[in-house]
């Protein structure tokens, strides 16, 4: 195995997109079937922050969210093992500074989902801040008008379905898999 190969073969896998694209979801089962760690980053800020995702959004507002999870996913990168697979929060890639190291550090898959999809998967969660006491469906559509060009920045993306779960992870490892050879016979980092 070259140096090239060997790099892409070590970098985390990061899975990106909006809420109810399946990122966890995805991330766990791809986790297992590559056997390697998996890291909710939503889970790590609220370990860090020793409140819920959504008490961080109500008491400290988005700035100070997206604060917080910049140095939690960078914290991530920076701890080994160096290949593991990471789901971010759905803003994470938004922001600046996380997109462009992730882009560097990582692998980046964009779980690419229409917006029925996305409603009907976060419906009756309480889990989603943006999502609280408003109509989904409205917030949904607007937070694909405005994110959608920025997730297809990500070096992968794969359209997901209403289908399986088994159906959308065998679709991502195929696109790892091509992604790995492209780059590689490429002989690009």
């Amino acid at each position: 195995m070259d140096g090239k190969e060997q790099s892409l073969s070590n970098r985390p896998i990061v899975m990106v997109g909006l809420m109810g694209a399946g990122k966890t979801s995805i991330g766990r089962a791809l986790a297992r079937r590559l056997k390697i760690p998996f890291v909710d980053s939503d889970k790590e800020i609220e370990a860090a922050a020793g409140c819920s995702v959504v008490d961080i959004f109500a008491m400290y507002g988005e700035t100070e969210f997206r604060r917080v999870e910049q140095r939690v996913v960078q914290r991530l990168l920076d701890t080994p093992p160096a290949r593991k697979v990471i789901s971010t929060g759905e803003g994470a890639f938004i922001t600046t500074a996380v997109r462009e190291i992730l882009l560097k550090r990582a692998i980046t898959v964009w779980l690419k989902a229409d917006l029925d999809l996305l409603v009907k998967r976060t419906n009756f969660r309480d889990t989603r801040p943006q999502l609280l006491h408003t109509d989904s469906k409205k917030i949904l559509a607007q937070l694909i008008k405005e994110r959608y060009d920025i997730y297809a920045l990500a070096d992968i993306t794969v359209e997901t379905k209403d289908e399986s779960l088994r159906r959308t992870l065998n679709k991502v490892v195929d696109a790892i898999e091509t992604y790995t050879k492209e780059r590689n016979t490429n002989g690009k980092k």
